[in-house]
């Protein structure tokens, strides 16, 4: 059996997605199930780093921390990261920039995607920091974009981060985002 053909696959759009229930993402058309929900250790692993990046980001006037929120990449691309800080101006419903950095925590439903085809779509559309974060062997492997590539930095697991991004720059320990 090989691969699907993509190119008889419906071709999905953002007014398509806008009226979709239940949780999907949106890539290059082809539309990906947000199920099942995330497990209470995902959750908990999310809640931790939205509070330390949010407690870094208290004096930074540029940046915030969200959780997942619809990024809006184009008409057939939208994206909701795990853990995302954006920097700038932000407004209306949904984000329409790229993200400073994003943190996306592995399933084994989403692993692939955000190990593959989003680790290709962040890197294209620059997002400075991309971490993936491994709930079962609590590894987080870091990747720094450098000449429009990303370049791993490094496999961590409870070391210190920084991140400087532009605006401010922020420290994360990673030893408190396990549960």
């Amino acid at each position: 059996m090989g691969q699907p053909d993509i190119e008889n696959l419906p071709h999905y759009t953002w007014d398509d997605y806008q009226v979709w229930q239940d949780q999907w993402e949106l890539i290059d058309g082809i539309p990906y199930a947000m199920s099942p929900a995330p497990t209470l250790q995902h959750q908990a692993i999310s809640n931790n780093v939205a509070w330390l990046l949010k407690e870094q980001l208290v004096d930074c006037q540029q940046c915030q921390a969200l959780l997942p929120v619809d990024w809006k990449i184009d008409d057939d691309t939208v994206v909701q990261p795990d853990n995302l800080v954006v920097c700038g101006e932000v407004s209306g419903n949904f984000l329409t920039k790229a993200p400073s950095l994003i943190i996306e925590i592995l399933s084994k439903s989403t692993e692939r995607k955000d190990k593959t085809t989003k680790f290709k779509l962040y890197e294209k559309e620059a997002v400075k920091f991309y971490l993936i974060v491994d709930p079962d062997t609590q590894v987080v492997k870091v990747y720094d974009l450098f000449a429009g590539r990303y370049v791993k930095r490094l496999d961590a697991s409870d070391e210190t981060l920084c991140f400087d991004l532009g605006s401010c720059q922020i420290s994360v320990d990673l030893a408190k985002i396990w549960p």
